[in-house]
């Protein structure tokens, strides 16, 4: 068994943290109110959608 329960957890976390920061400098940054916005447009058009075929 290793030293330590904890052994391996900074090495895992040091990955996700360099995964994470190449994303946000290649990432497209989209407002998450548009994402929210065209969410409920989705929604209210497939409502329609619905209503209009059946």
């Amino acid at each position: 068994m290793s030293s330590g329960s904890n052994s391996g957890g900074l090495m895992s976390s040091a990955g996700l943290v360099r995964y994470f920061d190449s994303q946000d400098r290649n990432a497209i940054a989209i407002n998450p109110k548009t994402v929210l916005a065209f969410c409920i447009l989705f929604g209210v058009f497939v409502q329609v959608l619905s209503l209009t075929v059946a």
